[in-house]
């Protein structure tokens, strides 16, 4: 037997195959977008991917199940209660199946959603490893506040909460001490408040470690889990509803992205994503333009301003960047929403002035100062007084409380949030001077700084 971890690091992303040697057989779980990878280890191994198991219908990426089934003749199992619309067989408490020597058994650990399932492996009767998907995570559980409008069964965050209190506790702390954990996600990742950058633990570590899994009251337990959860990006519930229904392929999918030449001219109306780094945009970029710049977090930034709802222009720096940022873009299934693809700009009619940041340092009380870190952030490290708190994630709909008549100053901790939201402050204040601190907050933050 083998277990194979692939992660993605941009999402905080773990799948997993699991290869019967003695079959040459492998079990998918939670797959990414992209299955080149599996194909690749399936081929390396010369086995065969026989099923595909959804933990639950995952919010912050899309999921390739439905293509790898249809490539393979791999049978998809999830619970029946995620109401899926493709081919599938249903996985839920009391179901399992065998592959070589290796049993697989469900239970039903609602908590992240109403549809999670957790999949226990065993080998001759011992279990060996349990695929929590984002139920029990390396020092945390999942979030309980994403499934009040999104998927075939919607709850209310208390009852989650709730339901994830006796799924850890009635299923998952009733393994073996020795049964390793793998989850769907680690630190870094919006399903959870996680910082444990393990990728891997046992149901023993997590009993001693775990702060969610300590004995608490129910009451406790769901106050506890729900206080400063992170905020929910806008695709969230758009990925849940398509991987219910089950995406399109992927290469053919990003095939479709209309390439078009720098000098295209662009529809009025259309958001431009500008991926460029925010100096050069600062130089100059088309009116109305967001500065979201490529890195390892792109994709989660891009469906956290941009809309499920809208479509959009891509541009990048250069042709590489360009194809990468395409492939991230579906990796949160936004590759249908783009309207073009181009590499520089067609207009730099729009610049953004530099900061004086020593002008700024001496007389911050000249400057409407726009803090766009989450709130939760600010309370643990508040660095200027009187600031305005509009998270990045809610700035384009509340850009209109920045009151206009001194020069505005953006930040956020490090730099690469505050390039897009002085992007999208810019535009909406006609006639003010909007200026991003970028990096330089770093120089107040290590001051201690708070005026």
């Amino acid at each position: 037997m083998k277990i194979e971890q692939f992660e993605d690091k941009g999402l905080a992303h773990y799948s997993y195959a699991i290869l019967s040697d003695c079959a040459r057989e492998i079990v998918l779980v939670d797959p990414a977008r992209d299955p080149q990878q599996y194909y690749d280890f399936a081929k390396q191994h010369d086995a065969k991917i026989v099923c595909v198991l959804e933990t639950h219908p995952h919010a912050d990426f899309v999921s390739s199940h439905l293509e790898i089934a249809q490539q393979t003749g791999a049978v998809i199992r999830v619970s029946k209660l995620l109401g899926a619309e493709y081919a599938h067989e249903a996985f839920d408490e009391g179901d399992s199946f065998m592959v070589g020597k290796l049993t697989f058994r469900a239970l039903n650990t609602p908590g992240h959603s109403p549809d999670s399932v957790s999949t226990v492996l065993s080998r001759e009767g011992k279990d060996v490893a349990v695929f929590t998907g984002d139920t029990l995570l390396i020092g945390d559980v999942g979030r309980p506040d994403l499934r009040e409008k999104a998927g075939n069964m919607t709850a209310k965050r208390e009852e989650l909460a709730k339901q994830m209190y006796h799924s850890t506790r009635e299923k998952l702390m009733t393994l073996a001490d020795d049964v390793l954990v793998y989850p769907a996600h680690g630190a870094g990742s919006l399903c959870s408040k996680a910082t444990n950058s393990a990728n891997s633990s046992t149901i023993g570590a997590e009993k001693a470690g775990n702060y969610a899994l300590r004995p608490q009251s129910e009451e406790d337990f769901v106050k506890e889990l729900l206080a400063d959860q992170p905020f929910i990006p806008k695709y969230f519930g758009y990925d849940v509803d398509l991987n219910k229904a089950g995406a399109p392929d992927f290469a053919p999918s990003i095939a479709k992205v209309p390439r078009l030449e720098a000098d295209a001219p662009l529809a009025a109306g259309v958001v431009v994503v500008d991926t460029r780094p925010e100096a050069e945009f600062k130089k100059g970029h088309a009116a109305g333009a967001i500065n979201i710049q490529q890195g390892g977090k792109f994709e989660t930034w891009l469906g956290s301003i941009v809309g499920p709802q809208e479509s959009f222009y891509l541009l990048a720096a250069d042709e590489a960047t360009l194809t990468d940022l395409i492939q991230k873009t579906a990796k949160v299934g936004y590759e249908p929403l783009i309207k073009g693809a181009l590499v520089g700009t067609s207009s730099t009619q729009e610049t953004m002035p530099e900061i004086d940041v020593e002008a700024f340092r001496q007389h911050p009380e000249n400057y409407t100062i726009v803090d766009i870190r989450n709130a939760s952030e600010v309370e643990a490290e508040p660095l200027f007084a009187g600031a305005l708190n509009l998270p990045l994630p809610e700035l384009r709909e509340r850009v209109g409380e920045i009151p206009a008549g001194k020069p505005v100053v953006v930040h956020c901790a490090g730099g690469y949030r505050s390039a897009a939201g002085s992007s999208i402050v810019a535009p909406a204040l006609p006639g003010t001077t909007v200026l991003d601190l970028g990096e330089a907050v770093e120089s107040f933050q290590t001051a201690g700084a708070a005026h």
